[in-house]
């Protein structure tokens, strides 16, 4: 991840209750917001390709279960260094811009053999503290994050205690996300809020300015195994409350949605959203990720229908 030499990295403000308790969202906006972004025409033949391209670098390639072998994820991290085929790389002109994904997401113990194979060309975010359900001891929770950190991952995401967020006990969700922002000292930290499991909008959105008032780079809608992940009138809550802190305090905080983004479809309808909320600077891997796994053999797919008019079979670019 390339992060530019002027940009200044979130820190703890302190927890404000009175900007808190004045946080609230109109749904039935949000929700006609949303509808807006679903029923547009999206961008067609070279420009569509072109942002899928740009696609493909905001990825955080992800896998997560509980099969997981160390050949797994020195194939997907193969995968994340050469994201297309040699013959769509020279037909789309790209053999100059070294494409790659954003970086690639793993569990603690596959952090090694994803170092193996990557050598620090790119970066390693590694899931932590109890994920996904974040229902262990604090003392866990940190020393995970110590542990992953000393193995090579230069990102950790973290889950936070949704107990909290269902409780209006913001002072607990402040002291955690500041000691996890601690125990990962120069690592970049993303704050999971599983916002599936939040119940409300304004739930989110109170999370999501605690979590960036506690020091969090990023906000991450998802886990990937609540019963519902991202969705674009959450993501429209959660990037309103990124730019309301950067316009308060000056810092900029990344946004990932994850979880049920597989398609180049709603790729783009995501992009579009961190575009006309946030502006171009947030379409850049060190402001906007992209969880995903199969996502980018949809992206492929229509590259290569781009190139030949014709799409191919998905086994023709199966994930490891």
């Amino acid at each position: 991840m390339s992060i530019p030499a002027d940009f200044k990295r979130n820190e703890a403000i302190g927890l404000d209750l009175g900007w808190l308790n004045h946080i609230h969202v109109n749904k039935a906006a949000a929700d006609r917001r949303a509808a807006s972004l679903a029923n547009r025409r999206t961008v067609k033949k070279e420009y569509q390709a072109a942002w899928l391209v740009k696609a493909i670098e905001l990825i955080d390639l992800t896998t997560l279960s509980g099969d997981d072998t160390p050949g797994r994820v020195e194939r997907l991290c193969m995968k994340a260094m050469r994201p297309l085929r040699t013959d769509l790389v020279e037909a789309l002109g790209l053999q100059e811009r070294n494409l790659m994904t954003g970086a690639v997401c793993v569990y603690h113990e596959m952090i090694r053999h994803a170092d193996k194979v990557l050598k620090g060309r790119l970066p390693i975010a590694a899931v932590s503290t109890g994920f996904p359900a974040g229902l262990t001891s604090m003392e866990t929770k940190v020393r995970e994050i110590e542990l992953s950190v000393a193995d090579g991952a230069q990102e950790i995401d973290i889950v936070i205690t949704r107990q909290h967020v269902l409780t209006g006990n913001w002072q607990a969700l402040y002291d955690e996300m500041v000691a996890y922002r601690q125990a990962c000292g120069e690592a970049h930290v993303k704050a999971i809020l599983a916002t599936g499991d939040l119940v409300t909008l304004e739930n989110v959105a109170k999370a999501s300015m605690v979590c960036m008032m506690a020091g969090a780079d990023f906000i991450k809608t998802s886990t990937g195994k609540e019963g519902v992940n991202a969705t674009i009138p959450v993501s429209l809550v959660m990037v309103r409350a990124i730019r309301e802190f950067h316009e308060r305090t000056g810092f900029k905080v990344g946004y990932k949605p994850a979880g049920g983004v597989s398609t180049a479809k709603a790729a783009l309808q995501y992009m579009t959203v961190m575009k006309e909320e946030l502006g171009n600077e947030w379409l850049e891997p060190h402001l906007f990720r992209i969880g995903a796994s199969s996502l980018l053999t949809d992206i492929e797919r229509q590259l290569e229908h781009h190139v030949t008019g014709n799409y191919s079979a998905v086994h023709r670019h199966a994930q490891p």
